[in-house]
């Protein structure tokens, strides 16, 4: 049992510093990485779409949040995303680095509703489906608060998030799974 809060407590401090990495190297690639276009840069995502440069490290954040919250609780998550925007905006834009924190929060918070609930019944689904309601949320609200048409990167921005969305979840899924692991959680069967 030592062993196993030990091995949690220690992927909760990796996810929490993903969390704040993909927070500020999000907020960092919509300004230096991509094609010029209002409000920062853009990046292609499949099917003709473009979606902020910053979108694939913004879709790791979620899942990394998600480890956060289940291996060290939300607190440690709302601690993360302050981190990452006061560190965002001495690598981005003021504007962008608020955006995103604002953003971060209220996603924060539709994550919480979905995912806490979800997650003792089946983790992967749980991340999969908190994460695809949270990017729905997250994309518009950020491309809003960060003046960044919605009608050039609105669609976007949930296609390249949902890719990440779908690796997070098959990831979570195969932790579980992993024996190298062999993390579980109170209330939490290694199935699933």
């Amino acid at each position: 049992m030592k062993d196993n809060a030990l091995k949690v407590r220690y992927l909760g401090v990796l996810a929490f510093s993903i969390y704040v990495v993909t927070i500020v190297g999000a907020n960092w690639m919509i300004v230096h990485v991509g094609a010029p276009a209002a409000g920062g840069h853009l990046l292609p995502v499949g099917f003709g779409l473009m979606a902020p440069s910053g979108v694939y490290l913004a879709g790791a954040a979620f899942i990394a949040r998600d480890f956060v919250q289940r291996a060290l609780g939300t607190k440690f998550g709302f601690i993360a995303i302050v981190v990452g925007a006061i560190v965002s905006a001495f690598v981005s834009t003021p504007t962008l680095a608020l955006a995103s924190g604002l953003t971060f929060l209220v996603s924060e918070s539709t994550d919480f509703l979905i995912f806490t609930p979800l997650q003792t019944k089946n983790f992967p689904m749980a991340v999969f489906v908190a994460g695809v309601s949270s990017d729905v949320v997250d994309s518009f609200l950020f491309l809003t608060l960060a003046h960044i048409p919605l009608r050039e990167a609105f669609l976007g921005q949930v296609v390249g998030k949902t890719w990440v969305t779908l690796v997070g979840a098959v990831v979570s899924y195969l932790l579980r799974r992993s024996s190298a692991f062999g993390i579980s959680t109170p209330g939490m069967s290694k199935a699933t």
